[in-house]
């Protein structure tokens, strides 16, 4: 059968609610993971997707910040619960789902100043990266997983508008790239997106708000990601990586600052 797995930070769920139920009809995923919800579990709109069809629910909210959200047609399982974040933000959610495991990060985005001494927030993201590369390393790579969300960093040259003038700004400097890189490593995971479309051609999921069309200006980021263990290869690369950006999204009424990403296994 076809899972597809679709990644979202919705940047105010209760905002744009009927804009995941649209998606939700659109491009019918059987589980989404949100981002950046920003509410509380009772304040969630569980109605709205409940009607959708999207009866099974994994919530981590908070009051004015973060939160994350896994939303599914089919029946959700418990998995760990990782506790990556040292301030204690709602920033991760897992559950399991016809035997696959599913972890949705919202990493921290890390201020300004790309110096951990000199920015607390940058310390922090440095942080959870590396906690969440111990917890990789710790996993058995043959059982399948499923590392997704909002990683708030854009690993590569061609996940940037500007390589050159990206690498002094949070979410590009080398140190995050090698953050990366260690934790793709720790685990030995598959970039789907990147597998689906492969370098050189450039691939953003984030444009911001200050760019009145952001099309035009194209200066985006791609800080959302699908990465799978390798117990998950056959079912994802058999046949050919099938994932996207769906940056027609971005073009919605009042939309979030990200795109949705999916990408479609073959279990």
């Amino acid at each position: 059968m076809r899972l597809r797995l679709a990644t979202w930070n919705i940047n105010s769920v209760r905002l744009r609610a009927e804009q995941v139920a649209r998606f939700l009809a659109e491009q019918s995923p059987d589980i989404l993971c949100l981002q950046e919800i920003k509410c509380r579990d009772g304040e969630f709109p569980k109605a709205a997707f409940e009607a959708a069809g999207y009866p099974h629910m994994r919530i981590a909210g908070q009051k004015g910040s973060h939160g994350v959200a896994i939303l599914s047609r089919l029946p959700l399982e418990d998995s760990p619960d990782l506790d990556l974040c040292r301030e204690g933000h709602a920033r991760s959610v897992g559950a399991r789902v016809l035997g696959v495991e599913v972890q949705n990060f919202y990493i921290p985005a890390g201020g300004d100043i790309p110096d951990p001494e000199a920015n607390p927030k940058f310390a922090h993201k440095l942080d959870f990266l590396a906690r969440l590369t111990a917890e990789a390393r710790r996993r058995d790579p043959a059982a399948p997983l499923v590392i997704t969300g909002d990683l708030n960093v854009a690993p590569g040259e061609f996940d940037v508008w500007s390589h050159r003038q990206m690498l002094r700004v949070v979410s590009h400097t080398p140190v995050e790239i090698e953050a990366m890189a260690a934790l793709r490593e720790a685990g030995d995971f598959t970039d789907l997106v990147r597998a689906a479309t492969p370098e050189p051609q450039k691939l953003f999921s984030w444009w911001s708000y200050r760019a009145a069309d952001f099309r035009a200006s194209n200066r985006g980021l791609r800080l959302d990601h699908i990465w799978i263990s390798p117990g998950l290869k056959p079912a994802a690369l058999s046949g050919g990586a099938q994932a996207r950006v769906h940056d027609d999204v971005r073009a919605w009424e009042r939309p979030s600052d990200h795109a949705p990403v999916s990408a479609d296994f073959r279990l």
